[in-house]
């Protein structure tokens, strides 16, 4: 197994509203058509950083995992799943659109324990 860990940094002024579509639009669709660990939004506690200082963005406001098989299975599904006209249809009313996603980052991890 893998896990794909997704983080987002979302406008901060559009995050309520993203939240709100999240649990109310995205996040039954992710559910059920994916092997979701979880999907979790910041709160307003203060980011702990040691070590490097952050970028002007700061930390990621959204974070989810999914688990595959293996990559391979991931790439052969993940165009189906977020190309369908169901999630076309959801992700239209993300707040903002696209252009509120000031970064995507996504990651590839093994479990060591």
């Amino acid at each position: 197994m893998i896990y794909e860990v997704r983080n987002y940094h979302f406008k901060p002024e559009r995050f309520e509203e993203y939240k709100v579509w999240a649990k109310e639009k995205a996040l039954p669709y992710l559910d059920r058509e994916l092997d979701l660990i979880g999907f979790w939004a910041s709160t307003s506690d203060e980011t702990s950083v040691t070590g490097a200082a952050m970028d002007s963005l700061g930390s990621a406001n959204i974070t989810w995992i999914i688990r595959w098989p293996d990559k391979k299975s991931r790439d052969e599904q993940w165009d189906g799943i977020f190309g369908s006209p169901e999630w076309s249809a959801i992700f239209k009313d993300v707040p903002g659109g696209l252009a509120s996603y000031l970064r995507m980052e996504s990651k590839f991890t093994e479990a060591l324990l």
